[in-house]
């Protein structure tokens, strides 16, 4: 059987970022707003006051000191919190494409090979634009790639689901080279009016290049392993999820109970934060530490974990699971303090960023987590 290289990766950072001492001031302002023009319903027990948000409660809950946003002054305004990124023609590159082309050009150039030698384009992510057609033939046309490409969604682990998948098409012999994007722009699902979530996301894009260990130059990381596993849960939910919600952009109809202010707080991004950290860490714990030891290894001694940036308590617990002791910085990769939880891009981000002071033979484990459930475990060691 062939085996695969991560050839290269590549990073989109928006130039906008929002730090948590402006998002409190801007749901603060806005929930100040709400309960004034609700204050009879409080007063006669008929709604609960919302209360207001803190950095520190958000440092707490999360580990986010900021985020990198396409669009600050939409989410920032109290009459609006929602980003605005307006439509482009049919005739224009998508949005969602535009990012994962940046990324996608930063991983061609650091893989330093023609577009051609890529057989296959797979955009991997939460959040599509559109339903069809699929974001990654757009990606792959912008690119002038040949061969064939398709979208894929799992949520959070939408991007280690996209590394097995281009895996087994180089198995295969199905492509030689795999191109996986992740363009999440995650600010465009998130209530920013919930208090319990409104710090949660942020927006980029990353890029992963597969190729066959055959083919593959120095360097890069040979693929050990890929496993994915997935359960059913509603506990983390989006039950619209595309960018072009019309009733969305109704910003003053504050009038309405919801907080949201058109009735649709169900639309959006929901989680059950308790539930889904109890269910996910045994989970994810175990299927890294049963893989790590299918495949001759020690969980303990893992070189470096880069996890799905999810929020620092899951990340911590899951290290100290996976290692049997508390992991140090540099083995247990926590960039969500920067990013944020950026959806499927979280674990590839903390992989491209760190992968500094690694040598050849030291083993490494991307793994994903997300709503589904699902997650998905890639065991690599340094070529």
């Amino acid at each position: 059987m062939t085996t695969s290289v991560i050839a290269a990766t590549g990073l989109f950072t928006p130039e906008q970022s929002i730090t948590n001492e402006e998002l409190v001031a801007a749901y603060n302002a806005w929930a100040e707003r709400w309960n004034a023009r609700h204050a009879d319903r409080i007063a006669a027990g008929e709604l609960e006051a919302l209360t207001p948000s803190s950095v520190e409660f958000i440092e707490k809950a999360s580990g986010i000191k900021k985020r990198y946003v396409l669009d600050k002054a939409g989410i920032l305004d109290p009459a609006r919190m929602v980003p605005h990124l307006p439509e482009r023609s049919n005739d224009e590159l998508s949005i969602l494409a535009e990012m994962a082309v940046k990324a996608a050009e930063q991983a061609i150039a650091a893989w330093g090979k023609p577009v051609g030698e890529i057989g296959a384009v797979i955009c991997a992510a939460s959040n599509m634009q559109r339903p069809y057609p699929a974001m990654a033939i757009e990606v792959q046309q912008a690119l002038g790639i040949e061969g064939f490409a398709f979208d894929m969604n799992v949520a959070c682990s939408s991007a280690t689901f996209g590394i097995k998948t281009a895996a087994d098409f180089i198995a295969s012999g199905s492509a030689k080279a795999v191109l996986m994007v992740n363009p999440e722009i995650c600010s465009a699902h998130l209530n920013f009016r919930d208090r319990d979530s409104h710090f949660i996301f942020g927006d980029v894009a990353t890029a992963v290049i597969v190729e066959s260990a055959g083919t593959s130059g120095p360097g890069g990381w040979d693929v050990l392993g890929t496993r994915l596993k997935t359960v059913f849960s509603n506990n983390i939910r989006n039950n619209f999820g595309f960018l072009n919600r019309a009733a969305r952009h109704d910003a003053d109809a504050i009038s309405d109970p919801s907080p949201l202010g058109d009735g649709k707080s169900d639309k959006m991004f929901v989680q059950q934060g308790r539930k889904v950290f109890k269910d996910v860490v045994p989970m994810v714990s175990d299927m890294i530490v049963d893989h790590a030891r299918d495949l001759g290894l020690d969980p303990a001694s893992l070189d470096r974990l880069w996890l799905h940036q999810a929020n620092i308590n899951m990340n911590e617990m899951i290290g100290r699971k996976v290692l049997g002791r508390d992991p140090s910085p540099d083995e247990n990769v926590i960039i969500l303090d920067d990013y944020a939880n950026t959806s499927s891009a979280g674990s590839i981000i903390a992989f491209h960023l760190h992968q500094q002071g690694l040598e050849t033979g030291d083993v490494g484990l991307i793994c994903s987590f997300g709503a589904g459930y699902s997650a998905g475990s890639v065991f690599v060691r340094k070529r």
